[in-house]
């Protein structure tokens, strides 16, 4: 009986030590190269590695369903990018809501977590284009469904608290992913988001356009703008020569008169969307229009709103953005009080006019206002951050009573390159404060005080120099 109990009790002790030592095992960090880890996630390949001696960068395929509501109906490849940092850090989801870029860079939020970041190229954009396209298949839930399976599988791997971020289109694309996936992320920063609920309604922009500058700024890009339409017959003689330089055609705006026209009308906004108000006194803005000659005129047109913009071979790349803006984005339509009828032919074009005509379109009107309507009710660990000098903002999110832990700032003389950064000092300790908390790595100092608030990563020249994402001018 002894024998027996004894027995009986080497083997408790015996299991225990083995559990004991599997719960140790189990604790271990995973050693394996995180290269290795990233490529065992199914629907994953190796594009290329482009690691430098403080951070490792991969651009990546990702196996997406064409149709996530039909997921056995076919696929398509993804481009993905994996700036890795540690997985014990947080990680930011980012978009810009166009092409990826497959060059490592750091985004505002990674920088204040100092963590790791995914990106994502949006679905339709070349060469992450289902073949053949079904455009259809091209909308916002389609898209939230994209980053939605792209967090269930890198979270097994990067498994502390996430945020999505994005700039312009961007910024749409995060906010539409909480709305669809509201408990995926653990907070947003949308940066320049524009918010255009009713597409038929835009005098929001007419009234940006009367006051923003000042008013010898807006006189004086007023007058260039006119002048260009003024001398349409001479400065089309030399967009013809160019074009033909150049190669452009103009098959799906329909003219080279439109195309002309719709540049023009561009250069006011195009402006504001990407330089300061000191721009408004340099050499490119001539000062006096009537007297300029054609080259000044010309000159200044391009160097803002770009004479390829609306050929064909400018239109190609963004032909997604434009389809999106037509079915349920919407986009922008304002006024030229500053021009005499006579001058306007076409006045702002529909997105309609930039697609393709074998690409059917259709406009949802209730897109935006569900999303609109979503984010004011339930908006949570969400910042939005917008420029003061930015067309795109003049139509924003706003956030009602039922909100939470959630905020719209605006940088005082900020363009569409706003940032945190910029913001007054109040705001921007209380908007990187939340961001740390939200990520799980706010210091107690911080906690308690905002203003303690600071990034947790150190300036790096290779990776954190941006400048303004620079889209053709009517794009976000």
């Amino acid at each position: 009986m002894r024998k027996a109990l004894r027995w009986v009790l080497s083997l408790v002790v015996l299991i225990g030590t083995l559990s004991t030592a599997g719960a140790a095992t189990a604790a271990q960090p995973d050693t394996t190269d995180i290269k290795d880890r990233l490529l065992a996630i199914p629907g994953v390949s190796l594009i290329e590695e482009k690691s430098g001696p403080e951070y490792r960068f991969f651009v990546l395929n990702f196996t997406q369903p064409v149709d996530h509501r039909h997921p056995a109906k076919g696929t398509f490849q993804q481009r993905i990018t994996v700036l890795h940092r540690d997985t014990s850090r947080p990680t930011v989801f980012y978009t810009g809501g166009y092409n990826v870029s497959t060059n490592p860079g750091r985004r505002e939020p990674t920088m204040i977590v100092d963590g790791n970041q995914i990106s994502m190229e949006y679905r339709f954009f070349t060469p992450s284009r289902p073949a053949p396209a079904d455009w259809t298949k091209l909308d916002i839930w389609q898209a939230a469904s994209d980053q939605h399976r792209i967090f269930k599988a890198f979270k097994k791997i990067y498994d502390k608290k996430w945020i999505s971020t994005g700039g312009s289109k961007g910024g749409m694309t995060a906010t539409y992913y909480e709305r669809f996936y509201p408990k995926d992320m653990d907070g947003v920063v949308a940066y320049v988001a524009p918010n255009d609920v009713v597409n038929k309604e835009d005098s929001a922009y007419d009234r940006f356009f009367a006051k923003v500058g000042t008013r010898e700024c807006r006189d004086r890009l007023n007058a260039v703008q006119r002048e260009a339409l003024v001398r349409r017959e001479p400065l089309e003689k030399k967009y013809a020569q160019y074009a033909a330089a150049e190669n452009l055609t103009f098959h799906t705006i329909g003219s080279l008169d439109k195309a002309y026209e719709a540049v023009v009308l561009d250069y006011v906004w195009g402006f504001w969307q990407y330089s300061l108000l000191a721009d408004c006194d340099s050499d490119t803005i001539p000062k006096n229009a009537k007297t300029a000659t054609d080259d000044e005129i010309w000159n200044s047109i391009d160097a803002i709103s770009g004479f390829s913009a609306y050929a064909d071979q400018g239109l190609e790349t963004y032909t997604p953005y434009y389809y999106q803006a037509g079915t349920q984005l919407g986009a922008p339509t304002i006024k030229f009080p500053h021009i005499e009828k006579k001058y306007i032919r076409y006045g702002y074009q529909p997105p309609r006019n930039f697609v393709p005509r074998d690409i059917k379109m259709k406009f949802q009107p209730h897109a935006m206002r569900d999303v609109d309507t979503w984010v004011r009710n339930n908006a949570r660990h969400m910042l939005f951050v917008y420029g003061e000098n930015d067309p795109w903002g003049a139509e924003p999110f706003h956030l009602g009573k039922k909100a939470r832990d959630s905020y719209v700032f605006t940088a005082p003389g900020a363009n569409h390159g706003a940032r945190v950064a910029g913001l007054v000092e109040a705001e921007k300790d209380l908007a990187t404060a939340r961001i740390l908390k939200w990520a799980g790595v706010a210091p107690a100092a911080v906690q308690q005080d905002a203003s303690k608030a600071k990034p947790l990563a150190k300036f790096d020249r290779k990776l954190d120099k941006r400048d303004v994402e620079r889209e053709m001018t009517l794009r976000p």
